[in-house]
């Protein structure tokens, strides 16, 4: 049985009890009838189980919105939950705790002084997220109504005052609460309200290396390359559209219903990928993938066994040396950190462009210039991509051009800059292997609909790339360099390549495999024979 309480446009009231499940809709066939034009004749499904009250768009065109978010499923519904049907606002309960928490939540919103509002009876987990859940709301009016005065504070500032509005609730309301449980809810609720809320303390562990949101009540984070759940969770969807929107406005991105995708950055460089609904089922979905505070350097990768040390010294002499570098890999098999560290071997005398999607890398060098590609606004209108990047950075007057990822129709640009005079060019490609990568590579080139013949493209490729760095991902977590492929040329319409570094099975670690990387002849430079011996001695 739902308690429903339905508020119309026109300020009329009404108060119905439903057994479920029902539809909502304009057809005779539905038990909750709402006459309106906005209203689909089948517009929503309502149902029951053990967790609680679930509400399913059946498809409207007009759509049915909770807390001010389309949605298609929802649920378990809370008593403070708004959702919108056409021209009316309702609100389902099923319990008297239920009903409870919803005269808190309207209470606090209806009054910025956040009069007492004394609970019935405590419950557990569900009963301390409606204390959240409303403190977060009033709180949000609050600092919304007084915004002209909030202006002008600092970060520190400004948790200050939130804090202090958040402390305005009675003692009354949190009274089955101890001191130190009062304060910890405040701390959420500023923290949710003008920072990172549960996130904070997951992105400050610096054994964690990946925060995972997959809805508001569930986050899984990865430490050692293993995920776990983590016990913290959200107040309500609308905090982590909250978190969300407050990262990527400062950046002039957007995430809505139009656009529901967004990559951003936190400030301390840390990856953020957002997905909201209608695309995401279960509510705001958020990736961050974190950054140390202190980048690794090239001893650091050697030491973690990611690298072999003669193989370290071979690709810091490549760099040096103006070698083109494609770095390889899956999702998390640790491209960028590479990227970033044989980027850090580039001579100081030497001018450096970086250009990426949403700018990561952090390279140790005097003399960087960074470009960072931007969407489109509301009206389909300023993108400016990659490839406009890449060409705009040939004006530049580079040494060395890094492309954070090439993903698209910049692939071919990028390889014009490394046949054009701007050798020891260094970029990422997802791949599974060297040879996936070429073939990825020649994709690419054909998608930016350039009208060059696979044997021209081909050509390009084999002459722009001279090395590719294969980064894999262990099962236990481990980032390691599996291989290393050198580029040989062009022979009956294929590129040719060789393999000089793999990991040897029986050892567990890269060796290299016999034969002499061709790059020592090309440049005629005197190389450690050392280096020379690891490659010829597997």
């Amino acid at each position: 049985m739902i308690n429903i309480m339905l508020t119309y446009e026109d300020g009329q009231k009404e108060k119905l009890c439903l057994d479920t499940p029902f539809l909502i809709g304009r057809s005779a066939d539905c038990a909750l009838r709402i006459q309106h034009w906005r209203v689909a004749k089948t517009h929503v499904r309502v149902r029951e189980d053990d967790a609680g009250c679930h509400v399913e768009d059946l498809g409207s065109l007009s759509g049915t919105r909770v807390n001010g978010q389309r949605i298609i499923r929802y649920g378990p519904v809370q008593a403070t939950d708004e959702v919108i049907v056409g021209p009316c606002l309702i609100h389902f309960t099923t319990s008297q705790i239920d009903r409870a928490a919803q005269d808190i939540a309207l209470h606090s919103l209806c009054d910025d002084s956040f009069e007492s509002v004394r609970l019935i009876e405590p419950e557990s987990g569900r009963f301390r997220r409606e204390i959240r859940k409303s403190l977060h709301l009033g709180l949000i009016k609050v600092l919304d109504l007084r915004r002209t005065d909030i202006a002008a504070l600092t970060t520190t500032g400004l948790r200050d005052y939130a804090r202090a509005c958040a402390r305005q609730v009675s003692v009354e309301l949190l009274e089955s609460l101890s001191d130190a449980e009062r304060e910890e809810l405040i701390e959420l609720v500023v923290s949710e309200a003008i920072g990172l809320g549960v996130l904070e303390p997951l992105l400050a562990d610096p054994t964690v290396s990946e925060v995972m949101v997959n809805a508001f009540d569930e986050i899984y984070v990865e430490r050692g390359g293993r995920l776990t759940r983590a016990a913290a969770e959200f107040s309500s969807e609308i905090a982590v559209r909250g978190i969300v929107e407050r990262i990527v406005f400062p950046l002039g991105r957007r995430i809505d219903e139009l656009s529901p995708m967004v990559d951003a950055r936190l400030p301390d460089g840390s990856r953020l990928n957002a997905v909201i609904a209608p695309i995401a089922l279960s509510g705001s979905c958020v990736t961050i993938r974190k950054f140390p505070n202190t980048r690794p350097t090239l001893e650091d990768l050697v030491r973690n066994n990611t690298l072999e040390e003669p193989l370290a010294k071979f690709l810091s002499w490549c760099v040096v040396h103006r070698v083109n570098i494609l770095v390889s890999g899956g999702t998390g098999s640790g491209k960028t950190t590479l990227l970033n560290v044989l980027a850090g071997q580039i001579p100081t005398t030497q001018r450096i462009v970086t250009i990426e999607d949403s700018a990561e890398l952090q390279i140790a060098h005097p003399h960087i210039v960074r470009l960072e590609a931007r969407p489109a606004n509301a009206e389909g209108r300023g993108a400016i991509t990659i490839r406009d990047l890449v060409k705009n950075a040939l004006r530049m007057r580079p040494d060395r051009i890094v492309v954070g990822e090439v993903r698209g129709a910049e692939a071919i640009d990028m390889l014009a800059a490394m046949n054009t005079g701007h050798e020891g060019s260094l970029t990422t490609l997802h791949a599974n292997s060297p040879r996936d990568a070429l073939a990825r590579l020649e994709t690419l080139i054909l998608s930016a609909q350039s009208g060059l013949p696979l044997a021209a493209i081909r050509d390009q490729v084999a002459s722009a790339i001279q090395l590719i760095v294969q980064q894999a991902r262990l099962p236990s977590g481990q980032r390691i360099v599996c291989a290393v492929a050198e580029v040989c040329g062009v022979e009956s319409g294929i590129i040719q390549t060789q393999i000089i570094a793999r990991t040897d099975p029986m050892l567990g670690k890269v060796r290299g495999t016999g034969l002499m990387p061709a790059v020592f002849d090309t440049l005629n430079l005197s190389v450690d024979c050392a280096i020379k011996d690891w490659f010829t001695c597997p």
